[in-house]
């Protein structure tokens, strides 16, 4: 592998001149994506109350609404990283941001919790062909001493989406109806599409590989019998049931299979080769770890603000400014840090915050002083910006450039796997735990109600609401049993957290001086190439 060569033959002139105008149309199309899911979790439990208000979703539902888009999502990348670097990442930007715009008006006037999957999944498909693209573009228009600076602002993207996504969904469950989060994206979708056939160039590898059908149907199939089983664990709070252990077996041997024939095939969704070194490795880990934390605690979070705490939907969407405004701050910042101190250290006192701030909420009680939430959020939102401008670096810089869209599709992936089975796994916990506290003050209920009524906080406060004045005793013990529940969950968390910060203290590089640096990237190169 040669050294990089001069800017002048890697990016042409008038794509160098307007490469922040085309990074700010890059920016909007991901904030679309990641503006969607921070909108959904305010709207949880507007979703979940029972119709006309909402659609009376349970939260097995729930976490099926939020993993219908995630699975697809993330069992789709590969081939839409493929099919981006084979047909040109503009044009299969365009095509995924128009698919998701049709797949967001359908969910708006989702008739059932069913319909509401079914066109999250649709969101999904064209999801999975914008964040590859945006990040292949991104490598393609900036030459590589400035691709950290611009990778930190593109993930300080990710605060800004996070932190308009709550309010914009507040304000508009204050005033509309629960369709309108989703409805919202539609006149995003057009504006961004009219930018990026504006401003932004067309870029394709040379030599791209096949798309791999086999292994995308492998993998999907397999991601969605192990997130069911998990997930219909939780909903049953029994893991030793026959039907939760066969289909996680089955899960997991799909799976098993599908690293099997990626292997040995010729054209494979995900070269398995690159796995081969470690830095690469851990910086993927870090990314999965990082979302499967991250996404089953914010789902929680929700719960309890709004149904322990009474915050409505918007004020809920303002409380989680800090955690949008710590990522804005140091996202694209973190590079400094870095220059300073390394990957491995900032890396991993990155995870150590972000696991400590986990753990914190299982301090949290119903009369906690609402500022300690918000300290807690602004450090969890610092460690992620340490975390993930470094290891998204790393990445994007272990592959050729041409190959720019895969090592997206990785990084996004892993992302998507991560956060599907945080959810999956840690609401089946919180779940699970709910159930346990909540159970022995629901024997004023039916036989037949008790089960559906121990599934969520919403499911019992729902039932307490039906009963009136004699079901005000179950107010209470729902608060509790889902505060235990919420403590349990974080817990787990912050464990996963943890391992995340001892994986890449161990495999990350500490810091060199710069020409040993310079050598030791092209080395990463050359052995994931």
């Amino acid at each position: 592998m040669t050294s990089p060569a001069v800017p002048a033959r890697r990016v042409p002139e008038a794509v160098h001149r307007r490469r922040w105008a085309i990074l700010g149309v890059l920016m909007l199309s991901l904030l679309i994506v990641v503006l969607d899911n921070s909108i959904l979790n305010v709207a949880i439990k507007t979703i979940s109350t029972p119709a006309p208000t909402g659609l009376g979703a349970t939260q097995s539902e729930l976490e099926w609404a939020i993993n219908a888009y995630t699975l697809v999502f993330a069992g789709l990348l590969f081939s839409a990283g493929l099919l981006g670097d084979r047909l040109g990442r503009k044009k299969v930007l365009i095509g995924g941001l128009v698919v998701f715009g049709v797949g967001s008006l359908l969910a708006s006037f989702s008739g059932s919790p069913a319909e509401l999957i079914g066109f999250r999944a649709v969101m999904g498909l064209g999801a999975a062909f914008v964040m590859p693209a945006t990040l292949a573009v991104l490598m393609n228009v900036f030459e590589r001493d400035e691709q950290p600076k611009a990778i930190g602002i593109w993930a300080g993207g990710v605060g800004l989406a996070i932190a308009i996504g709550p309010i914009t969904g507040g304000v508009l469950l204050d005033h509309f109806w629960w369709g309108s989060v989703f409805l919202i994206n539609v006149p995003i979708v057009v504006l961004a599409v009219g930018l990026m056939l504006w401003l932004v160039p067309d870029s394709r590898d040379p030599n791209p590989g096949r798309i791999d059908p086999v292994g995308v149907v492998l993998s999907v199939t397999g991601l969605v019998l192990l997130v069911y089983g998990i997930i219909k664990g939780g909903q049953l709070a029994d893991f030793t049931d026959p039907t939760v252990l066969v289909t996680i077996a089955a899960g997991l041997a799909v799976l098993a299979a599908f690293v099997v024939f990626e292997k040995r095939s010729d054209h494979p969704s995900i070269d398995i080769t690159y796995f081969r070194n470690k830095v690469f490795s851990a910086a993927i880990a870090a990314i999965a770890l990082v979302f499967f934390a991250l996404m089953g605690v914010t789902f929680f979070a929700v719960f309890y603000t709004q149904s322990v705490r009474g915050y409505s939907p918007l004020e809920t969407g303002l409380l989680m400014i800090p955690l949008a405004a710590a990522q804005m701050i140091f996202a694209p910042r973190a590079r400094l840090l870095v220059d300073r101190f390394g990957d491995k250290a900032t890396t991993t006192a990155g995870l150590v915050v972000l696991a400590a701030t986990l753990a914190a909420f299982a301090a949290l009680d119903a009369d906690t002083p609402i500022w300690i939430l918000e300290v807690v959020f602004f450090l969890m939102g610092a460690g992620m910006a340490h975390v993930m401008t470094p290891v998204s670096v790393v990445i994007m810089q272990a592959l050729p450039r041409e190959k720019a869209g895969s090592a997206s599709a990785l990084s996004n992936t892993f992302r998507q796997v991560g956060g599907a089975l945080g959810i999956a796994i840690l609401g089946s916990v919180l779940s699970t735990a709910y159930r346990d506290g909540i159970e022995d003050k629901l024997g004023l209920l039916p036989p037949g109600a008790r089960h559906a009524a121990g599934e969520s906080i919403e499911a019992t406060l729902a039932v307490a609401d039906r009963l009136g004045p004699r079901g005000e005793a179950l107010v209470g013990a729902a608060d509790d049993a889902f505060l235990h529940a919420m403590h349990v969950t974080a817990l787990w968390g912050a464990g996963v957290a943890m391992v995340g910060a001892i994986v890449v203290a161990v495999f990350l590089p500490g810091r060199t001086p710069a020409p040993e640096g310079d050598n030791e990237e092209q080395e990463l190169v050359s052995a994931a190439d």
